[in-house]
């Protein structure tokens, strides 16, 4: 019976269970992201949490006790240098699981567990999307078209000066050239 076992067995042995979860933590933490089920990475998840937790204190006895579920120190290593110091200020919710679908062969849901502070693009897309609001009001819409075409008339006449600047430019050097010309004609005849 599994009275009060709330962990998900994953349908493995302890010894099994636990040499699995540590492979996936060494990959996810190497690679910073990895592709898998949803179950597999929500055990991950309460399994390498606590694991980067404990690398915010680099002790020895903190590297030994990761080390311990680990089995591998190239991965202590990287945890302790690189990600300890992108997770220094932030208490909490290392990962983050994005579902991506079923897979084809058994229809398992799958998805990807991602460190959450390596994911740049996570974080751009939401400030892009994030700028632009839309209104139901009327009002706001003709005030809204009435500044986006003042916006508009204001880049034209920049554009416009910045044209004719650009054509004044062009005439100085131009007639600066044609005089050196001349007096080299000049010159010449002499």
């Amino acid at each position: 019976m599994r009275h009060r076992k709330k962990f998900n067995h994953l349908g493995r042995k302890k010894a099994h269970r636990e040499a699995m979860l540590s492979n996936m933590a060494i990959s996810l933490i190497e690679h910073k992201r990895i592709r898998t089920t949803v179950a597999k990475a929500k055990a991950l998840r309460s399994f390498v949490e606590p694991l980067i937790n404990r690398s915010k204190e680099d002790t020895t006895h903190s590297r030994r006790m990761v080390f311990k579920k680990l089995q591998n120190k190239h991965a202590v290593n990287e945890l302790f240098r690189e990600i300890s110091q992108k997770v220094a200020e932030r208490e909490g919710g290392y990962t983050r699981i994005l579902k991506t679908g079923n897979r084809l062969g058994d229809n398992a849901e799958m998805c990807i567990i991602e460190l959450v502070d390596y994911n740049e693009n996570y974080f751009s897309d939401k400030a892009v999307q994030s700028k632009r609001k839309r209104t139901r009001r009327g009002k706001s819409k003709s005030t809204t078209s009435e500044k986006t075409a003042a916006e508009e008339t204001q880049k034209t006449e920049t554009v416009a000066e910045s044209a004719e600047a650009d054509n004044v430019e062009n005439k100085t050097e131009n007639n600066t050239e044609k005089e050196t010309d001349d007096n080299k004609k000049e010159d010449n005849d002499k």
